[in-house]
């Protein structure tokens, strides 16, 4: 890099979350994909269009795009059409007629209560009394017969105020008016916050489509349904990085480069439905690649790619060539930043900083805003520093869009708002996307030969190995062998089989396997348990086929207490 040069810096958020919506009855069992487009994805965008001069790459899982839209019909239905609404919480907030049930009610308040406690529901006294009534209420059960109508409301209302943007709530008079009421709200007061909420909705999507239509983002995308691709094609890609792993009994996925392409195709149809153009780059679910997967990728026609540095350090490792690498952070030597290219294999590689990007997602929300971007833009200037003789340096700060910033003072806003401006303004460093640094045209560094691996640790442990993750294979396995002997017999077809090849998307899913396992949190885990053996189930009875018994019984149990509840992970292992 020469001297006048600066240093190339790509900020990629991925957007995603898995399907929570019931495929056979359309009911949605959690409400994430709501909450989270009315909290983060309408404040990143609101960042984004803030400051003109700002470029990221922003990833969408197809399955998220599917289910935001299908949230923003849901509430023109219900506004305009007298539709019932299919999230029990979402239609809780704006029904005439709250549940008599104390089950349900029960319901209801527990719900209300799943937001971040230090930065969103103590954050608003109102919120908080509330919530402390309902801590109470629930150590004492027997006493829901006295919980009035009135406190349902209120605490189902202030949920939804809690999960607002920072951008909303500072903007929206509608909002600051029932923020300042606080308490005894009317039923035309909660439908006004509904048709808020149906607003912000219904702008995700086309904000960042007009962000990438006028050059200052890029939007890449994710296999459709969010698989981890190389165990798709190949258990064995998991001893690459654990060679003493042990597998599930199944001995590999029946069909599973069939199955790695639909999700592949799929995921490009569902872009182009969105945002009207095709997408130069994915982010593989977990960003779990392997040379295999990186050929499929390139036959689809992505440009790039990008994935963890653990993967990066294997891969240099295994081809002898890091023996002058230095583990220090944030800047090793030789520079480790800057593009690649497996063999010959024509899909350029991009590599997570880990360091810096776990200091996002795990440090900087403890620290004041001014404090952490200084931080970070000092590690930023020492990288400058090591790379100045390194052509085509790009340092990649790749993470959750989404899941971070409820740990952030006002959800991220002071520490994004000076993130992007300083990043803008400084002399020495370029906010790019991955794509403009390929139109450069420099040649990427070679790399002979890639270990397989995902983000997270630079291995696979994530989503196999565990006996719990194991175990979840082996029972897609059976229902991906009864998927197929359906097909077979020649038992479905046209719809049918579109809709069971869907489904069988959403058992593929990476999520699952992500929470199976003891070290995550009880509640967390059943939630996924649930969701897991109920797709699984659907599959089942679309292929006329009766589920087996065992997904009546929980299969995996949870007691842990990781960091920020198990949602995110660092890039390495403590």
């Amino acid at each position: 890099m020469s001297a006048e040069a600066r240093l190339r810096v790509v900020l990629c958020w991925h957007m995603h979350q898995p399907q929570y919506r019931d495929l056979i009855s359309g009911d949605y069992r959690l409400p994430w994909t709501y909450l989270h487009a009315m909290k983060d994805y309408t404040d990143m965008a609101a960042h984004l269009e803030a400051v003109p001069q700002a470029r990221a790459v922003v990833n969408f899982a197809p399955i998220l795009l599917e289910q935001i839209d299908d949230y923003v019909r849901q509430i023109d239905g219900f506004i305009n059409n007298s539709v019932a609404i299919r999230d029990p919480i979402l239609a809780a907030l704006a029904a005439a007629a709250l549940p008599a049930d104390q089950e349900a009610r029960l319901h209801l308040v527990k719900a209300a209560l799943r937001a971040n406690r230090q930065r969103i529901v103590s954050r608003f006294p109102a919120y908080e009394r509330l919530a402390e009534m309902a801590d109470w209420l629930l150590a004492h059960p027997g006493s829901m017969v006295y919980l009035s109508d009135h406190f349902l409301a209120d605490i189902i209302v202030w949920y939804h105020l809690g999960w607002l943007g920072e951008s909303e709530r500072r903007q929206d008079a509608r909002v600051q008016r029932l923020m300042s009421k606080g308490t005894v709200f009317t039923l035309h007061e909660r439908r006004e916050l509904l048709e808020i909420i149906g607003g912000l909705l219904g702008g995700v999507i086309s904000r960042y489509r007009r962000l990438a239509e006028s050059g200052r983002i890029e939007i890449s995308v994710t296999p459709y349904a969010h698989p981890i691709v190389p165990l798709l094609l190949d258990f064995g890609a998991a001893r690459e990085a654990m060679p003493e792993v042990r597998l599930p009994l199944l001995d590999h996925y029946p069909g599973g480069r069939e199955r790695a392409r639909w999700h592949i195709d799929e995921s490009i149809a569902v872009f182009q439905k969105y945002f009207g153009f095709k997408p130069g780059g994915c982010w593989p679910a977990e960003g779990g690649i392997s040379t295999a997967t990186l050929e499929m990728l390139a036959a689809a026609g992505f440009r790039w790619t990008a994935s963890g540095e653990g993967i990066l350090r294997n891969s240099l490792t295994r081809t002898g060539l890091a023996a002058t690498v230095n583990d220090s952070v944030p800047a090793p030597a030789p520079c480790l930043h800057r593009v690649y290219q497996v063999q010959e294999i024509p899909v350029a590689c991009f590599f997570r900083d880990d360091g810096l990007s776990d200091l996002i997602g795990f440090t900087y929300s403890d620290w004041r805003a001014d404090d952490a971007v200084a931080n970070l833009v000092g590690h930023l200037e020492s990288i400058d520093n090591a790379c100045r003789d390194a052509p085509g340096a790009v340092v990649s700060i790749i993470m959750d869009g989404e899941n971070a910033w409820e740990h952030y003072p006002e959800n991220g806003h002071y520490f994004l708002s000076a993130l992007y401006e300083r990043l803008t303004t400084h002399p020495r460093l370029e906010l790019t996307t991955f794509s403009a640094c390929l139109e450069r045209g420099e040649k990427p560094v070679p790399l002979p030969a890639l270990t397989a691996g995902s983000w997270v640790y630079g291995n696979f442990s994530t989503w196999i190995g565990h006996a719990d993750k194991n175990r979840g294979w082996d029972m897609l396995g059976d229902a991906k062998r009864a998927f197929d002997a359906a097909v077979a017999k020649q038992r479905l077809s046209g719809a049918k089989l579109e809709a069971a090849s869907r489904q069988l998307a959403v058992c593929e899913g990476s999520d699952w396997f992500w929470w199976f396992g003891d070290y995550n949190p009880a509640e967390t885990v059943s939630d996924f348990d649930c969701l897991y053996r109920m797709h699984l189930a659907n599959l089942y009875q679309m292929i006329g086929e009766e589920p087996p018994q065992y997904l009546a019984q929980a299969f995996t149990h949870g007691g842990g207490e990781p960091q920020h509840g198990g949602v995110m992970r660092t890039g390495k292992q403590d």
